[in-house]
């Protein structure tokens, strides 16, 4: 069964910086494509950055390009989300995503979210 886990959320001034971890396990990682969401208080979850597989390309959401870096390291099945410069806007639960297949149909597979808060 798929497992992830987000570690790294908490309280940041504006400007500052913050990274978040996503420990997994359950599936093959390395051919996996892998995302990070968010969802401000009473607002939609959003996808705001993408590294997909096999080929590990990135995407990002326009209103955080620029300033978060989605990274992977394969051999701990490990995925990151760096986030510089940031904004009271930012303040979300941040949620790691595993798209995974079964009987040729995507999977979404979410961990439980950390809170990261943009405060003055």
């Amino acid at each position: 069964q798929v497992q992830l886990v987000e570690s790294g959320g908490g309280l940041v001034q504006p400007g500052g910086s913050l990274r978040l971890s996503c420990l997994t396990s359950g599936f093959d990682f390395s051919m996996t494509t892998m995302s990070w969401y968010r969802q401000p208080p009473g607002k939609e979850r959003e996808s705001v950055a993408v590294s997909a597989a096999p080929g590990g390309s990135t995407n990002y959401a326009d209103s955080v390009k620029g300033r978060f870096t989605i990274s992977r390291d394969n051999r701990k099945r490990m995925v990151y989300l760096q986030m510089n410069s940031l904004k009271s806007e930012d303040t979300a639960v941040y949620y790691c995503h595993a798209q995974t297949w079964r009987n040729g149909a995507p999977r979404d597979n979410w961990g439980r979210g950390a809170q990261v808060t943009v405060s003055s």
